[in-house]
């Protein structure tokens, strides 16, 4: 039997290692991010994996012209870790040797190497692939990242398991006009506007189930906070007492997360000059009390009484930030008629939903709640809403044959990226935007 023996994967060290070999020449590999000239020698800035590098080219110890480099060039690079105070890290490198790798053919049209890319942000995305490279735009994604890692380790050690649900889809879980609608093999499919009937039908086989991945909302907003194709973190989970034990759960997510986040991002956090939040207890208001309380305070007339216009989610998150403290609140008690048709009514008044959204400085970044899982129960609400329970034939076999009481909500990821790091714009957060008018890059 033959044996493959496989190469090993070539490993650079990177910034935080450094340290170890203080007085040693090392070998890197990286980017020229930048390069300061001085007079004798130069301060070359190398991006690499984890972070930018402060390397230094000198005319008495580098054995290659200065001349060599350029910014955007790919390189191998050899030399002497030193001792600097003056440094960020404490150490920086000294060049003695230079492999060049790759070559830019042009050059480029923005300046990325400063702390911000001063352009707009349409010009910011038109050019992606160049000024995701900037330090601080690869930090929003780097942290986003472990946003992610958080929440999967928050759930893993919570018993939820992971899974992967159907992006081309039969039927949509909310209903609507608002979806993409394409030619499967000729039958009409659409682009799923969320993994909800999958994750219910999830929970009777495997009782806690969260997916992180892509939706698609056919939505005609220009706004600072809609896209068409975001991330949703979702989250079901069967033997639900009752809905408030989901604000409980996220609660505790969050509080991991960006516990998570302190340890594993801080570079990240001070150059993005994020303030993560204490979320330990999160004020509760249901909704018709909040649009009241909203309308009394800054004397607003209330015109829809069925969900938040945006500056309404912005003053209530101002009154409950003075109230409470909390930059969090949750609104619970939704409108039937404003919640889809899988939402629990609330037995005592059927007019309301055992369901909330979250709010977090100023916008809303979760909705959820408790789900029917009663098939008569369900198949009625269906009925009284015109539809056909006979398109759901998938959906409902999993209540014909028995559900837990269930529930779970979805939260979008560029959403809580954007207000954790104060992002004017949900597209700052979302590495290639797709909107109305965008789907290039």
């Amino acid at each position: 039997m033959m044996t493959t023996i496989l190469p090993e994967v070539p490993v650079s060290l990177q910034p935080r290692e450094l340290i170890l070999h203080r007085n040693e020449t090392v070998q890197l590999s990286g980017c020229v991010y930048k390069i300061r000239k001085m007079s004798g020698f130069a301060f070359v800035l190398l991006q690499m994996r984890e972070e930018i590098l402060q390397c230094v080219w000198s005319e008495t110890f580098s054995g290659f012209s200065l001349e060599t480099l350029q910014c955007g060039m790919s390189v191998e690079a050899e030399g002497i870790v030193v001792a600097e105070p003056r440094s960020h890290s404490g150490y920086e490198v000294r060049l003695q040797k230079i492999r060049v790798l790759s070559t830019p053919e042009a050059e480029p049209p923005l300046v990325i190497h400063n702390r911000e890319v001063n352009v707009s942000l349409e010009i910011m995305l038109d050019y992606r692939p160049l000024t995701l490279r900037n330090e601080r735009q690869r930090a929003i994604f780097k942290i986003q990242a472990a946003i992610c890692a958080g929440l999967r380790s928050f759930f893993s050690e919570n018993g939820f398991i992971e899974i992967h649900t159907p992006k081309l889809c039969a039927g949509t879980a909310e209903g609507g006009a608002n979806v993409f609608r394409l030619d499967y093999f000729g039958k009409e499919a659409f682009l799923a506007t969320s993994p909800q009937l999958y994750k219910q039908i999830m929970v009777g086989a495997l009782e806690r189930v969260y997916e992180i991945g892509p939706v698609f909302r056919a939505e005609k907003h220009d706004t600072s906070r809609h896209i068409n194709e975001y991330t949703s973190v979702d989250v079901e989970m069967g033997f639900l007492r009752d809905f408030q034990q989901l604000m409980q759960l996220e609660i505790a997510m969050l509080a991991h997360v960006f516990q998570s986040l302190r340890q594993t991002c801080p570079a990240e956090l001070k150059l993005c000059g994020a303030q993560l939040p204490a979320c330990e207890k999160i004020p509760v208001i249901p909704f018709a009390e909040a649009k009241q309380l909203v309308s009394e305070t800054f004397h607003r007339a209330i015109t829809d009484t069925e969900d938040f216009e945006p500056e309404e989610e912005r003053l209530l998150c101002q009154i409950m930030a003075e109230q409470t403290g909390s930059e969090f609140v949750f609104v619970s008690h939704y409108r039937s008629s404003k919640r889809p048709f899988y939402a629990k009514d609330t037995p005592s008044n059927p007019q309301i939903t055992e369901s909330f959204d979250l709010l977090f400085r100023g916008l809303e970044i979760t909705t959820g709640g408790q789900r029917i899982h009663d098939y008569a129960q369900q198949v009625k609400k269906m009925r009284e809403r015109g539809m056909d329970p006979a398109a759901f034939e998938s959906y409902l076999m999993a209540h014909r044959y028995g559900l837990p009481p269930h529930g779970g909500f979805g939260l979008g990821l560029e959403r809580l990226t954007a207000r954790l790091l104060n992002l004017e714009n949900i597209r700052s957060a979302t590495l290639f935007p797709r909107d109305i008018n965008r789907l290039t890059p």
